[in-house]
């Protein structure tokens, strides 16, 4: 699945990881995102997110679908790349006034003094660059990088710093073209192009509703970057996690987004059988409609076996540093066998600060025990409460007159 969505080669497709609760489905999806890596776009969502939006259903989604797919946009620039011989800066006598300036730069094979504006003059000021130096500038922006020291100054002084970087002297021309690749999503470049104050919506976080006629037009141009070499599409993938959730309106969206050329890898999680569709009385597996689940390649998920719940408990030991006995650890694996691995997983820090406060260095036997009958699971708890269920508020007492509270 990872190698499908890391070639492309299943983009505008759907998956559906299915099982009973705790088989590690959302584990899956978050791996699935580390191993993609941070220029493949992926959007995490559970699916009761789009009913608490500020925002329709459909668009809610849309904008979901459009943080899945990356641009990556190929740009070249010009550069100028060379040792500072010297910089030259003259201030006004009177101290007010604009400053003026001379940079002379080299290369092995070449050198030129250029002018410098007020600009220029403060972001050198700013990078502290001083002769033998080896600096960056572009030329569209004029923004300066200090790249390091030359290597032929580094007897300058008679110390230096551990983080100066000695560079050697860049060879050619002067000049250079160099290609800038950036990486943006869709939903990015619709924020941009939306609103009035550009990249600075997605900071606020104030998108709103997108018009389709914006969406369309970048579209457009996206294309056309694309014929002409400048970007490429990259297919990220939009998980949507409890996807039971959704309504048979979503289900229909979703059914025509997939068809769309642009469409990102959906992955989808449920640990529903066969359930209602919310919004109609129909019943079918996973609460899914039936043309939908068609679309889908499903992946079910199974329970641990208890050498695997034994190594996972291990693992998140390791991770939480808490040292425990190979017999605490295994009668934990038993809980975990009995009730579930999330109930056994909340039980490994109580029991290292039960340890803790015996001046026990390692988690035994007796630490887990305590914190077992310290803190109920899910099946002790309902028996509990069948067992007292008269002493509790609203219980539904059985043989006895239920009388109501004034």
């Amino acid at each position: 699945m990872l190698q499908m969505a890391k070639s492309g080669r299943i983009a505008g497709r759907a998956v559906l990881i299915a099982g009973q609760p705790g088989t590690g489905k959302t584990a899956i999806a978050m791996g699935m995102a580390q191993s993609l890596g941070k220029d493949t776009p992926f959007t995490a969502m559970g699916a009761s997110e789009i009913f608490s939006h500020d925002m329709s259903k459909t668009e809610a989604l849309t904008q979901a679908f459009r943080k899945s797919i990356g641009v990556r946009i190929k740009e070249e620039a010009e550069i100028l790349e060379g040792e500072v011989v010297e910089i030259e800066i003259e201030r006004p006598a009177t101290g007010t006034g604009q400053k003026i300036g001379k940079l002379t730069i080299k290369t092995t094979d070449m050198e030129t003094v250029y002018d410098l504006g007020q600009k220029m003059i403060e972001q050198i000021t700013k990078e502290k660059i001083t002769a033998g130096d080896v600096v960056s500038i572009d030329k569209a922006s004029g923004r300066v990088s200090k790249l390091g020291r030359s290597f032929t100054r580094a007897r300058d002084f008679d110390a230096s710093s551990g983080s100066v970087r000695f560079v050697q002297c860049p060879e050619g021309e002067l000049e250079k073209r160099k290609e800038v690749v950036h990486t943006v999503t869709m939903h990015e470049i619709d924020v941009i192009n939306s609103r009035a104050q550009g990249y600075l919506a997605l900071f606020s976080g104030d998108t709103g509703e997108i018009t389709s006629e914006v969406r369309s037009q970048i579209n457009k141009k996206v294309s056309e970057w694309r014929e002409q070499g400048k970007a490429d599409i990259i297919p990220g993938v939009l998980f949507i996690d409890e996807v039971h959730m959704l309504d048979i309106e979503c289900f229909s969206f979703l059914n025509r987004a997939l068809e769309d050329e642009m469409a990102p890898i959906m992955v989808m999680a449920t640990n529903r059988g066969v359930t209602r569709i919310r919004g109609t009385d129909y019943k079918t597996a996973h609460g899914l409609p039936t043309d939908l689940l068609d679309r889908l390649i499903i992946i079910r998920t199974e329970p641990y076996t208890e050498d695997e719940l034994r190594l996972i408990l291990k693992t998140r030991c390791e991770e939480e540093d808490v040292n425990m006995e190979d017999m605490a650890l295994n009668v934990l694996t038993k809980i975990a066998n009995d009730s579930s691995l999330r109930y056994a997983i909340q039980l490994i820090t109580p029991a290292a600060l039960h340890a803790k406060r015996k001046k026990s260095k390692q988690v035994s036997v007796e630490d887990v025990r305590k914190c077992y009958g310290l803190f109920m699971d899910e099946k002790r708890s309902t028996e509990y409460l069948k067992e007292y269920e008269e002493h509790f508020l609203y219980g539904e007492v059985s043989n006895k007159t239920a009388q109501m509270e004034i």
